[in-house]
């Protein structure tokens, strides 16, 4: 039986239509009028919000069987898109009990105190619920008279705490790409080479790949025919480099190193320069004071903040580094956070279009990355 957990959480401590869709994380998809559904910790999530309260369901994965050979999931069947196929309800302004989802899987109940627990602890813990967002956004406002603009129209934007094998793969999809087609590559990748978790309303969920099922040679070859390109490479040479260094251990100790020397390790991964690198840092590693920076930001930047710097023609290792340097000066301890939130209003009043989520995904800090 399906059943809508609650969390007291005001908008305007969380907004979800920001915080899930607008460049961070490619695996949430709306389903819904106020719903969205996504993968994280091996389990399918349904997220809806009221005025006072966060709204979710858990479906946890309904079999323990091994992940498939790419070859054993193609048998028989042409390769397809697996998230196009989502139904959506319309009718009500956040899911009905009256309205249950389709699924073959386990639905998480709050029979298991256990479970209940161990879910609203995850969930908390990606949403970063425990930090004070109203007391943050106040400190902000104090230090920029532009972020204290951009607070108004960007409430309860949050910074997901990822995980990091995620996140940096998905970054190496984001070269030269937009949002839409690095989630349509994101989700190939779940589909090839992870382990499925259940079937939502006719649409099948993977987990995305441990490392090592990214290591295969055949995998750059697959991937290439998937259409991912000249990334195949850089995905498949990562992840053995990766593995090399230690697996997911080695990402976990990113996590406890200084910001630069974390950033210094990734950009030794082929495929990851100082802006990918940077995003990762901010959005899996908890390096809250990384700022990732492209041209649009560079832009954002020599008209508001550092004039000088028009005299630049391009983005080139100093004027990153400046950008950087001076946005943490001013924000300090989560900069990267509160720079994310003044740029999507920054780049609205710079006359770009008007929702960052909709934006070529340079806007979301994902642009091209060095090719190492």
């Amino acid at each position: 039986m399906e059943i809508w957990r609650k969390l007291p959480c005001l908008k305007s401590d969380l907004q979800l239509l920001f915080t899930l869709t607008g460049g961070q994380c490619f695996r949430w998809k709306k389903t819904g009028k106020n719903e969205w559904t996504g993968v994280f910790s091996s389990r399918i999530w349904i997220l809806s919000q009221d005025d006072t309260h966060l709204l979710y369901k858990v479906i946890l994965r309904e079999t323990t069987d091994p992940v498939a050979s790419p070859k054993q999931r193609r048998k028989g069947n042409a390769r397809k898109h697996l998230v196009s196929n989502r139904l959506e309800n319309e009718e009500k302004d956040y899911p009905s009990e009256k309205k249950p989802h389709t699924v073959q899987g386990k639905c998480d109940s709050n029979s298991n105190l256990n479970d209940y627990v161990d879910d609203e602890e995850l969930l908390k813990t990606y949403l970063r619920l425990d930090e004070p967002l109203q007391d943050l956004y106040e400190l902000w406002s104090k230090k920029d008279l532009h972020f204290k603009q951009a607070a108004v129209k960007f409430q309860g934007l949050r910074i997901l705490a990822q995980d990091p094998t995620e996140n940096l793969f998905s970054f190496i999809c984001s070269s030269n790409n937009n949002i839409s087609r690095i989630s349509s590559m994101v989700e190939k990748l779940c589909t090839l080479y992870g382990t499925k978790i259940a079937t939502v309303d006719n649409v099948t969920y993977f987990d995305f790949p441990h490392v090592s099922a990214l290591t295969d040679p055949s995998v750059e070859q697959s991937l290439r025919e998937a259409g991912f390109g000249y990334r195949a490479k850089f995905i498949h040479k990562s992840a053995c480099q990766i593995i090399k260094e230690g697996g997911v251990t080695w990402l976990q100790k990113l996590q406890t190193l200084p910001y630069e020397e974390a950033k210094t390790e990734l950009m030794k991964l082929p495929g990851i320069g100082a802006k990918v690198a940077d995003c990762i840092c901010l959005m899996s590693l908890g390096h809250l004071d990384a700022i990732p920076v492209d041209t649009h930001i560079y832009q954002v930047a020599s008209q508001r903040y550092l004039p000088h710097l028009k005299n630049y023609k391009s983005v080139t290792n100093k004027v990153y580094n400046e950008i950087g340097e001076y946005f943490r000066d001013l924000y300090e301890k989560y900069a990267g956070w509160a720079h994310t939130v003044s740029t999507e209003w920054e780049v609205t009043e710079l006359g770009k279009p008007v929702q960052v989520y909709q934006m070529d995904a340079d806007m979301a800090c994902s642009i091209v990355s060095h090719d190492n």
